[in-house]
Parts: structure tokens; C-alpha cells; sequence
């Protein structure tokens, strides 16, 4: 396993020739991250990579900079229709166009000499069937597209030298794993393998396992994950909503992004934050994906203050320095929650993340807290203070329990006084 520091001062000492080095001086780019020092170095030595770290923390050019660069040093390739010499396997679609946009930005000094193709649901598949019919030298693809192209006859893997599959517990967890093999028993078995994962559950590490070969292990320091503050809040069910809203006016936050369990929700959060004056926009799977495209550029750009998501978000929006990630709701999976706060915090900056739970949470945020091996504590808001007896209506949810003896009442949890602190002072 390799802990790395941001130790190397350039990525010219890394091996980074100078059509690349020179559109990162461009784009801004002062040193390598550590995630980035510890890996180019093996991609351009073509061994196999296994590397655990968020986004934010610069693993995207830490595999796009060193293949571009063995790509465009390679002999002249094969350019016959639907051939691929390097495919990029991601989750969802706005972080498919997120890699190929980073690809092509910093191939921009090679002159057109590599092509860069997305390919990803939501849009017609004709255009890409197109883009591929003289093949490409990098393939920014999801699963779902791919299955289809190979079906089509459109796409060619056989010529596949690089293989990388990005954000592997996320695909897994989003139920590709049947996909994942039909992609995989397509590609060949001598290629490259670089796996990027930013949790590593069972399911990944078997994956690791059957994938790689001899492969460079690099982990990000755990140091690196505390620039992200975390808050819980406790708060009664019915007050979610007005807390929520108290909390984007009191600290006037540039942007905010709110995540939520449901589609549904987001359409019915955000007229109930219009009807208090804050405006917030929506975005979940069933908007089309023009329309997707649109809000998160909107974002992006700071058009937008506010927006409201599912989980289909958590790994697709890539903003600098967002000052707040919202749980309004929690996400199913724990390691979900890792990659939503992950939004805020991003490359050494500071971020918030606050959760708002109800009584009916407490125990899966508890499953939250012991998975990710974190305990935090719970705050209240004055004037938004949740109950100390849970309420019957919740009580009646949970499982029925023996009742104590000599008695014919259930018996009332109470909220332990001891670990409840208040987040700002009574007025």
C-alpha cells in the first residue's frame, strides 16, 4: 500500500511531457496531488493501479494525464470503425461527460491528434454510433451505452490497451455488476487495469482481486478527509423544512446542495422552499437529460443557489469550494453518505456538511456512523428542537418489544440529554 505525500514539485518530475504539462500551467494546475504523485508515475510505466480516493482529490487527471500521454507516444493505432484503444467504464452519466471533458481539456495541445468520444444514455444513440465509425482513442462510457453499442455492432474492444474503471463501489451499488461482467468478458486479457474506488466494500475487493495484476495500491491519507466539517441535527419530522430554510437564510450560503431519498421529494422540497422565498432547482433521474445537462451547468457556473438531488448527484457534480452538502434525507447505503458529503470539501478546501435527522433516523444514522468507523454529535437549533420522547406515531413504526413487567404501556425512548449540544444561542 502506498501513502504518498504532495512531496513532488512539478509534474515534469513525475515524467509528464509538455503538451500536457504546459495546459496545466494553463489551467492553473500549481503541483501534483498527492493521489496524482503516487500514480502517474505507475500508469506510464503501464502496471496496474488500485488507488482509493474521493473526487475532489485529483484522480481524474492522476489516469487521464498519464494515458494520453501513452497514447500519443504509441505507434500509429488501428482507426478502422468502432475500435477503442482505451475505454473509461462510469456510473452515471453526468460523470461520464465530466471525464471526457477533462480528457479533452488536457489534450488540447496534441492538436487533434487523439479523439475523445461519451457515450451514456439520455441522448440519441445514432450521434455516438457516428462519433465511433472511425473509432476512438479514449471511450468515456456507462455500462447501460456500451451493453447497447456492442449490441449494435457500433463498438470494438478488442484492441482495448487501457482499461479504467472509475467510482467501482458506486457501480456496484447502483446494480451494474451484471453489466460490469458482460463488459468485461468483451475486453481482452492482456490491458492495462487502473480501479478507482473511494470506498472499498466486499463486493470491490473481490472485484480488485479478479481485475488486477501485481497493482500499485494507493490509498488517500485519512488526514486529507477532515477539511470536511460534519454536522447531525436533530429535529422533529414536521420541522424538517423550516429548519432547512432557517438554516440557508441565517447563513446566507453561496450554494447549497440538498439531498433527498425520493424524486418525488425533490419536486414537493422545492415549492415548499419557494413558498418561504428561496429558490432551488431540482434534479433526479426522471428529468430529461437536455434538461439535466442545463441545471447542472446552472450550477456549476453559480447561476444556481440551490438545488435539490437524489443520489443519482453524488458522484456526477464536481463544483469547487461548494460551501454545504444538505442530508434532508439519508441515503440507504452508508458508504452513500460518504460520497454526498464528498461534494463539499473538495481538494484540500474547507466544506460543511449537515445532516438533518428525525426520531425515525436515529438508528440507521447510527448504521451510518459505526460503517464509516465516525461518531458525531447531535446538535439542536433553538427553536427547532426535536422532542426528547420519541412519538408514538414513530414508536409504532419500530418492531413491537416485550413489554415490561407490571405494566401495560410501551415503554418511551428518550433522546440521551448527555449528547445533545446546541448549534448557536437561545435569543
Amino acid at each position: 500500500m502506498t501513502q504518498a505525500s504532495s512531496s513532488v514539485a512539478s509534474f515534469a518530475e513525475l515524467g509528464i511531457i509538455a503538451p500536457l504539462g504546459n495546459r496545466l500551467t494553463e489551467l492553473g494546475y500549481v503541483s501534483p496531488t498527492p493521489v496524482q504523485a503516487a500514480t502517474i508515475p505507475a500508469v506510464l510505466s503501464g502496471r496496474d493501479v488500485l488507488a482509493g480516493a474521493n473526487t475532489g482529490s485529483g484522480k481524474t487527471a492522476a489516469f487521464a494525464l498519464p494515458l494520453l500521454q501513452r497514447l500519443s507516444e504509441a505507434k500509429s493505432a488501428d482507426k478502422s470503425a468502432g475500435v477503442v484503444r482505451c475505454l473509461v467504464l462510469v456510473p452515471t452519466r453526468e460523470l461520464a461527460q465530466q471525464v471526457a471533458d477533462s480528457f479533452l481539456s488536457y489534450a488540447s495541445h496534441f492538436n487533434g491528434q487523439l479523439k475523445i468520444v461519451a457515450a451514456f444514455g439520455g441522448v440519441s444513440v445514432n450521434l455516438q454510433m457516428q462519433s465511433l465509425r472511425a473509432g476512438a482513442d479514449v471511450l468515456v462510457a456507462t455500462p447501460g451505452r456500451l451493453l447497447d453499442l456492442l449490441a449494435s455492432n457500433a463498438l470494438k474492444l478488442t484492441q482495448v490497451s487501457a482499461f479504467v474503471l472509475d467510482e467501482a463501489d458506486r457501480m456496484l451499488s447502483l446494480g451494474f455488476t451484471e453489466e460490469l461482467e458482460q463488459v468485461l468478458a468483451a475486453l481482452p486479457r492482456q490491458k492495462q487495469t487502473l480501479l478507482f474506488s473511494a470506498t472499498f466494500p466486499e463486493e470491490v475487493r473481490a472485484l480488485t482481486t479478479k481485475l488486477l495484476h501485481q497493482p500499485l495500491e494507493y490509498h488517500l491519507q485519512s488526514e486529507q478527509e477532515s477539511t470536511i466539517e460534519q454536522r447531525v441535527i436533530t429535529v422533529n419530522r414536521e420541522q424538517k423544512t423550516a429548519l432547512l430554510a432557517h438554516l440557508i437564510k441565517q447563513h446566507q450560503w453561496s450554494q447549497a446542495l440538498i439531498f433527498v431519498s425520493a424524486k418525488n421529494t425533490c419536486n414537493h422540497l422545492a415549492q415548499k422552499l419557494s413558498k418561504r422565498g428561496i429558490s432551488a432547482e431540482v434534479f433526479h433521474g426522471d428529468k430529461a437529460q437536455g434538461a439535466r445537462t442545463r441545471v447542472l451547468d446552472g450550477f456549476k457556473n453559480g447561476e444556481i443557489s440551490v438545488l435539490i438531488a437524489t443520489d443519482i448527484a453524488a458522484r456526477g457534480i464536481d463544483i469547487d469550494k461548494l460551501p454545504v452538502v444538505i442530508n434532508f434525507d439519508l441515503p440507504r447505503s452508508p458508504a452513500d453518505y460518504m460520497h454526498r458529503i464528498g461534494r463539499s470539501g473538495r481538494a484540500g478546501e474547507a466544506g460543511l456538511a449537515v445532516t438533518l435527522i428525525s426520531h425515525e433516523e436515529y438508528h440507521h444514522f447510527g448504521v451510518i456512523e459505526k460503517k464509516n468507523k465516525i461518531k458525531l454529535v447531535r446538535e439542536q437549533i433553538p427553536g427547532f428542537e426535536a422532542n426528547a420522547e420519541i412519538p408514538l406515531e414513530v414508536l409504532a413504526q419500530e418492531k413491537p418489544q416485550a413489554k415490561p413487567e407490571g405494566t401495560g404501556k410501551k415503554k418511551r425512548k428518550q433522546l440521551p440529554a448527555a449528547n445533545v449540544e446546541f448549534w448557536g444561542k437561545k435569543s
